[in-house]
């Protein structure tokens, strides 16, 4: 959820005095890294991942399973853990995180990985690694899941302890009680801070999925219409709780999923902007390919993931931000929540047309005109200025009238929650310009983990070696995202994407094309596209393109198509490769043997599979086996009974002790503990 600083968190009365002075000081305080770092170039691709867990506790004589809320004591006692007897995984110690949810954990690699193909394949290990550290601190009653979000929060008997959800300040929510948040002030500063500035509280409403015997309409029972403590508690009878919708209200829904997020160093900073700008469109395919969360407060919803959840927890949009009402106290209509899809792309490259940044970006005049003035080009301003349009959340007193850290900046910077983020060095650092790619669901597995790490790592990696075009416009990405989250949307939806992905002049890589008229890899080669020797690492700074001379730009409108999930990752006829086509040619162009491509081909296996269809998504699965539960009435409703089963059920897929073929290739298995990070 961003930073978490020591000190004084303001409240909204308090902090809306300091938003200005913040938002000046954390532009001065960019510029400043700006000029220290501009110019730096030739870092190494160094890598990592960030993996989130739920801590759940399973009472097996009522079959009842409920969110542990013991963040805390297993947090201490890792960081007090007593390393491997394996001398050799000492530098390798993965670090622990805390999370919003005091039910959550998160995990990192110990240091970054590299580029190297042993760094690579230890990826699935060192996931398995750091699973395992944190299960040895679990009571024997809990199991740790990397599941999206818990099926039942907000219902019931739901945490462990128990706590009663009907006097809760920070969000005055009906649900989730006070004490499944972080205590550390800055959660619950932030909580209180959307709700007050927004002037009402968050309102999420995912459609209900209409089974047999759903009422109709659904009105949810559970909601508490007529509590009177707060003086927002007739919200939801008065239309914030819609009918046939599953209704949430608080911060902790949303910012208390789990999710699988990768950082990447970039050579400089037009590098790390040319990636930003290619992962945006790959962002909404990941999620729909990835998704895993179709069950929501107790109910299977008629979706199939987090994201419009979580951009509905945290939006702090006024009414008239958010053009319900008339500009008069606030400054802009803002078109997105602060968690949301990116909304411009950067890159300086030419490859970058003006027609794909198509859509309404409200920025802060004030902003970019200083940007501009002190030299930094349009784009990259009007991307900064659009980001500080946000006031910040989470100010803190002690930290005011710092000039010499980089809070102010990071404090805006890092809640604005994109799909992806562009990262600058941080002050007194080795660490260079990063991507982070934001928009995977978690898997069940540490195998699927590593598998889509792996293969977006592998893929980032094409994407320059090969000077890979994605661009299409923004508002096409757009609506990609929605329609990601369907229902089932890996096999259902087609999804816009561009039909020639090599810039003109330039032919596919030949790598499994349906046709054999192509060129070879080698071949292409030849054309200046990658080097004719063999590369024993995967590397930073590929040189770009120039324009060609008598290029013909044509119609934006004709650049791309709506295609199938399995068209974009496995080709379609001779003209598109599909994206695992162009992740194997960039591999043919890898010195790897072949028990290392063997490895790597079971990754991209999975992905293949769940692409076309032959395996089934995180949440079709769970769905799936909700509806053919002995206890399931098919009325939507999930009941302890079926919570239980299925999160047994997870966690015993996880250990290999159950097979879903459905779900699983058959030879996936457990790593060895080797070559960890």
């Amino acid at each position: 959820m961003g930073l978490l600083y020591l000190g004084t968190p303001l409240t909204w009365e308090e902090a809306k005095n300091h938003v200005d002075h913040v938002r000046d000081h954390g532009i001065t305080q960019f510029l400043r890294t700006w000029d220290r770092e501009k110019d730096r170039t030739g870092d190494k691709f160094l890598w990592g991942d960030e993996v989130e867990y739920m801590v759940v506790l399973l009472e097996d004589e009522k079959k009842i399973a409920k969110v542990s809320l013991r963040q805390r004591e297993i947090l201490e006692e890792l960081s007090v853990r007593t390393l491997s007897n394996d001398t050799s995984l000492s530098a390798s110690e993965p670090k622990f995180h805390p999370e919003c949810g005091m039910y959550m954990l998160e995990s990192t690699p110990g240091s970054p990985y590299t580029g190297s193909i042993a760094d690579l394949l230890s990826v699935e290990a060192n996931m398995h690694y750091r699973r395992a550290l944190a299960r040895n601190h679990l009571r024997e009653n809990e199991i740790l899941l990397t599941l999206t979000s818990f099926p039942r929060l907000g219902t019931g008997m739901f945490t462990e302890p128990h706590y009663d959800p009907k006097d809760v300040e920070s969000s005055h929510g009906l649900f989730l009680p006070e004490e499944i948040t972080n205590p550390h002030p800055r959660f619950g500063t932030v909580t209180a801070n959307i709700r007050n500035r927004r002037g009402s509280k968050v309102a999420v409403n995912l459609p209900i999925f209409e089974d047999e015997r759903t009422p109709r309409p659904f009105v949810d029972p559970a909601i508490p219409w007529e509590r009177d403590i707060y003086q927002d508690d007739p919200e939801s009878k008065n239309g914030a709780a819609l009918i046939d919708h599953i209704y949430m209200d608080a911060v902790g829904f949303g910012m208390g999923c789990c999710c699988l997020q990768l950082t990447f160093q970039c050579c400089n900073v037009n590098e790390a902007r040319r990636m930003y700008d290619a992962l945006i469109p790959i962002a909404p395919i990941m999620l729909a390919l990835t998704a895993a969360s179709p069950i929501w407060r107790g109910y299977l919803a008629d979706v199939d993931c987090r994201w419009n959840v979580i951009a509905g927890s945290v939006d702090d949009r006024t009414p008239e931000e958010r053009g319900l009402e008339p500009l008069k106290n606030s400054r802009y209509i803002i078109p997105k929540s602060r968690y949301d899809s990116v909304d411009l792309y950067i890159s300086s490259e030419w490859t970058n047309k003006p027609a794909y940044n198509d859509t309404t970006v409200p920025c802060d005049g004030a902003v970019k005109n200083r940007l501009l003035s002190h030299g930094i080009d349009e784009l990259l301003s009007k991307h900064i200025a659009h980001l500080f349009i946000r006031d910040s959340l989470a100010i803190i007193s002690e930290t005011i009238h710092d000039s010499s850290s980089n809070d102010h900046f990071e404090n805006v910077q890092s809640t604005n929650w994109q799909t992806l983020r562009f990262k600058p060095p941080p002050p007194s650092s080795s660490i260079g310009w990063r991507v982070e790619f934001r928009s995977m669901e978690v898997q069940m597995t540490d195998f699927e983990n590593a598998a889509f790490a792996v293969f977006i790592v592998l893929l980032s990696r094409a994407i320059l070696a090969f000077n890979l075009n994605f661009y299409v416009p923004i508002s096409k990405v757009d609506e990609n995202m929605q329609r990601a989250q369907k229902r089932n949307a890996a096999q259902s939806q087609k999804f816009f994407f561009r039909k020639h992905v090599a810039p003109q002049g330039y032919v596919i890589p030949a790598a499994r094309l349906p046709s054999s008229g192509l060129s070879t890899p080698s071949e292409y080669c030849e054309r200046g596209m990658v080097t004719q020797m063999k590369d024993a690492k995967l590397r930073n700074g590929c040189p770009t393109l120039t324009r060609p001379l008598n290029m013909d730009d044509g119609s934006v409108e004709d650049e791309y198509e709506e295609m199938s999930m399995k068209e974009i990752f496995c080709g379609k006829e001779s003209t598109f490769p599909g994206l695992l086509g162009l992740v194997e040619a960039y591999l043919g162009t890898l010195e790897a043997s072949p028990y290392e491509r063997k490895q790597i081909d079971k990754y991209l296996d999975l992905v293949r599979h769940r692409a076309n269809g032959t395996l089934q998504t995180p949440a079709t699965w769970m769905r799936n086996f909700v509806r053919s539960h002995p206890a399931y009435k098919f009325d939507s409703a999930v009941s302890q009974e079926i919570n239980y089963d299925l999160l047994t059920a997870v966690d015993q897929i996880e250990r290999g002790t159950l097979r879903v073929p459905e779900l699983l290739l058959e030879d996936y298995g457990q790593p060895h503990l080797n070559g960890l990070h």
